[in-house]
């Protein structure tokens, strides 16, 4: 159990901390394995060897804002400078983190007070901060609509937030425990993986109704959740099972499972490459391509202890892993080159 804060205004409460430029090159190199990968650089960050839980890159500026959950902060790396710009406090047990380049602004499901908080990308100041329901976890963003749609795992549901205002437009009972939840833009939906109930629900976000949902059988406890909109495949890590489900969103149903690391949580999919990345809780990466319309086994390793969350850049296709403790006694986030 964790303790419960009274939902509050964060305006005015956040400290940006500039920093010099803190990038070396790895004098010890994480073990890639069989992973067609090759580090070209780490960056050191801050807030001590604490765990972190979402990244979101915005890939035009460079810039990736990664979750530091243990720590109750948010870095802002320059990824491309390889330093931190800035780190903002007073982000209670933060899990999501989501940035939106288009309008200049990252949101963050700030999970110790059970809230959304949104922030300005370009000076880390608070815009504002909007009640969810009980936990709050992953995010995503509908442009159409300009909502953020957060998961409140332990209530079950989803709250859509007015992307501009922070108001509470709805809240979306899926009966269950959630994982994920991505905006599927070929279809105007969003898709939530209910790991209490075993399937996606499909919703639709002009109604806020449920208009579908796609059993997942075999895949125990469906949570992390990545995108192939051109062909409509949902990749899904199945939680309990140490396996990716591939499921086919048109045909409603699942066409492949593949053994990853215990407890899969992020995915990842580059669709200039058509790869998809598995980061497990047990520092395990999987990766894996689609050719033919099958998802075909590339290669996997235990990465790191604390590997199990990433961001890629699309356009580079490098790949980003922040690690609580890297070869000295800090966190570090490594950067990867595919190799194949």
């Amino acid at each position: 159990m964790r303790p419960h804060q009274d939902v509050a205004t964060l305006l005015g409460l956040i400290a940006v901390l500039a920093l010099g430029c803190s990038s070396t090159v790895p004098s010890e190199s994480p073990q890639t394995g069989d992973l067609p990968l090759r580090q070209v650089a780490q960056t050191e960050l801050t807030g001590g060897p604490a765990r972190f839980d979402y990244t979101s890159l915005d890939p035009a500026l460079g810039l990736m804002f990664i979750a530091h959950m243990g720590a109750g902060e948010i870095i802002d790396v320059d990824v491309h400078g390889r330093r931190v710009v800035r780190t903002i406090t007073d982000v209670p047990d933060v899990h999501g983190v989501l940035v939106v380049p288009d309008i200049r602004r990252v949101y963050a499901t700030v999970t110790g007070r059970d809230q959304l908080v949104a922030f300005d990308e370009d000076t880390g100041e608070v815009l504002f901060a909007a009640p969810t329901g009980d936990y709050p976890d992953g995010l995503a963003y509908d442009p159409v609509r300009h909502a953020v749609w957060t998961t409140d795992e332990h209530a079950g549901t989803e709250t859509v937030v007015d992307a501009d205002s922070g108001a509470v437009r709805a809240t979306v009972d899926l009966g269950g425990e959630v994982g994920n939840v991505v905006y599927d833009p070929a279809i105007d939906r969003m898709v939530v993986a209910v790991q209490g109930r075993g399937h996606l629900a499909v919703i639709d976000p002009a109604g806020f109704t449920v208009t579908d949902r796609i059993p997942t059988p075999g895949c125990d406890g469906p949570h992390g959740e990545a995108l192939d909109a051109a062909d409509q495949v949902m990749f899904v890590g199945c939680e309990t099972g140490a396996a990716m489900a591939t499921v086919d969103l048109a045909a409603r149903t699942v066409t492949s499972q593949d053994p990853v690391g215990d407890t899969p949580d992020v995915l990842v999919y580059d669709p200039g490459a058509h790869r998809v990345y598995v980061a497990a809780e047990s520092g395990v990466v999987s990766v894996f391509d689609r050719r033919d319309n099958n998802t075909v086994t590339v290669g996997a390793a235990h990465l790191a202890d604390g590997a199990h969350t990433l961001a890629l850049d699309p356009a580079t296709h490098h790949t980003y892993f922040p690690i609580p403790k890297g070869a000295g006694d800090g966190p570090v986030l490594y950067e990867f080159e595919p190799t194949t």
